[in-house]
């Protein structure tokens, strides 16, 4: 059920960082959802969506910060500052949609042209540095460490 807008995972979107691939990859299902409702012209499902995909997304920016700073990450503030600028900018879409403007497609875009500049540019500059000590902490799965606790924290 896809549409011409319908965004295809490809494996330069990969980070290498399987967690943060996950993430990324079921946002990309939630705008892809998105984009089914705006073709199906259900406010109701769109609305929904929306609410779903903030959500996540509000979480996966959360852990993603979380990595950064427990791995000493060198711009971890500048990523959240950009975090924090699409939030109020996702914020003041969301304000429109609920206030009855059909914003909805221009959503869409915006979210589909955003997330994989986000992936390409931002995300895969902090890979280097927090890679090693990440794929460490899973290989050794001790269920005590920060990583663990952290996404039982946002994904539980």
């Amino acid at each position: 059920m896809g549409t011409d807008t319908t965004i295809l995972w490809t494996t330069d979107l990969n980070t290498g960082i399987e967690v943060i691939d996950g993430q990324h990859m079921r946002i990309v299902d939630y705008i892809n959802l998105l984009g089914d409702a705006i073709q199906q012209h259900n406010r109701a499902s769109v609305g929904t969506v929306l609410n779903e995909l903030v959500d996540y997304t509000l979480s996966h920016f959360s852990f993603e910060e979380c990595l950064q700073e427990e791995s000493g990450y060198r711009n971890a503030k500048t990523h959240k500052a950009v975090h924090e600028l699409f939030i109020k900018r996702l914020g003041r879409y969301m304000e429109k949609h609920h206030a009855g403007e059909d914003v909805a497609q221009q959503l869409h875009a915006m979210l589909s042209t955003w997330l994989i500049q986000h992936i390409k540019r931002d995300d895969m500059d902090y890979i280097t540095e927090v890679k090693a000590k990440i794929n460490h902490i899973v290989k050794n799965k001790n269920e005590g460490n920060w990583l663990s606790r952290a996404l039982g924290k946002f994904f539980a």
